[in-house]
């Protein structure tokens, strides 16, 4: 199963909004082939796995067990169900690391394997399942995307300086981290001040991987044509009080701003299928999802080396706890979860 967790997490980045699952096929405790679900709309894990089996080994199939990390879906989606394969070349055991609560499956693959004979174990590294396809299950459980709070502070607690002039507070090796951060979520937002000060572009030029859908709230629509948002590089969605558009990759949907912003754009994005957002900015609406008790994780940078002074002050966690740090040459990242009920 440990095998499986390695496997399923090489999905990460490429899948969403399906979850990461990682499958090996034993027979008497060799691994005699394994797979992971690699691309959104291709084959899943255990179909990789089996067509990974040489042809010398495929006697011995009817004869091995399947791990896999999640349980195998028994409806048809983009591909086949897989529960139905593995009865049909009569897998006899499958060890599976978590149910998918998902309501299409939810127990429905573990019951179709049961009922053609199938003997099938559930919850081996169960919390580790989980925790592999959080995102997944947050967004199906909570009916909106999994929220991943980023921002990158000085030694004093500032994320700018007062009059917004630049300033580099992370460093090169963790400025490449944090472009691999990008590449493994579906989406990443900033503020309209954000986007207008600093002009970002929110890709992963530095890493190799997919870009995320680019988000900005921006109400009143005061990004220029300048702005790298706007330049149809990468897909983007413009949140506004204005006009629903199209303008080739950039979407402008209308909200209402006499309602709550950050639900009518989750909302949206959960519309969307988009799993995952990361929040990189500003100040002003990291705060809001802290105070609405919106997030999921936060991952605070901070430039040990440098102070500000007179700056806008960093946001504030109100309930946390922190989970784990990271040292990256002068920078300190530390990773933290809520310490509110989510449920």
């Amino acid at each position: 199963m440990q095998r499986c967790l390695q496997l399923a997490i090489a999905g990460a980045g490429n899948v969403a909004p399906n979850p990461m699952v990682g499958a090996v096929l034993v027979y008497k405790d060799v691994i005699i082939g394994e797979g992971y679900h690699q691309q959104f709309g291709s084959a899943h894990a255990e179909v990789n796995c089996i067509n990974s089996v040489s042809e010398e080994n495929r006697p011995l199939i009817e004869k091995s067990t399947l791990y896999v990390s999640l349980e195998p879906c028994a409806h048809f989606g983009k591909t086949p169900p897989c529960a139905d394969l593995i009865a049909a070349v009569k897998i006899p055991a499958v060890v599976i690391g978590c149910r998918d609560k998902y309501e299409e499956v939810d127990g429905k693959g573990i019951a179709q394997l049961q009922a053609a004979g199938v003997e099938v174990v559930v919850g081996i590294l169960e919390t580790e399942a989980i925790a592999i396809n959080k995102r997944f299950f947050t967004f199906h459980r909570q009916q909106r995307p999994y929220i991943i709070l980023k921002w990158a502070q000085s030694y004093d607690q500032k994320i700018a300086r007062a009059d917004f002039s630049r300033v580099h507070i992370s460093n090169d090796v963790t400025n490449r981290r944090v472009h691999k951060w990008r590449s493994e979520e579906a989406a990443i937002m900033i503020g309209a001040n954000t986007a207008l000060h600093d002009n970002p572009a929110l890709t992963t030029r530095l890493w190799k991987g997919s870009s995320p859908l680019r988000v900005v709230i921006d109400n009143k629509l005061k990004l220029s044509a300048r702005s790298h948002l706007l330049s149809g590089e990468e897909s983007t969605i413009v949140f506004n009080t204005i006009k629903n558009e199209e303008a080739g990759k950039v979407s402008y949907r209308k909200i209402d701003n006499s309602s709550n912003v950050l639900t009518q754009v989750l909302q949206a994005l959960h519309q969307l299928k988009i799993g995952s957002v990361l929040v990189e900015g500003g100040g002003k609406l990291l705060q809001s999802f802290i105070d609405e008790q919106m997030w999921d994780e936060a991952r605070v940078i901070t430039n040990q080396q440098l102070i500000i002074g007179n700056g806008i002050p960093s946001p504030i966690l109100n309930s946390h706890s922190l989970v784990a740090t990271a040292n990256s040459g002068s920078d300190k990242i530390d990773y933290y979860e809520p310490g509110f009920d989510k449920a």
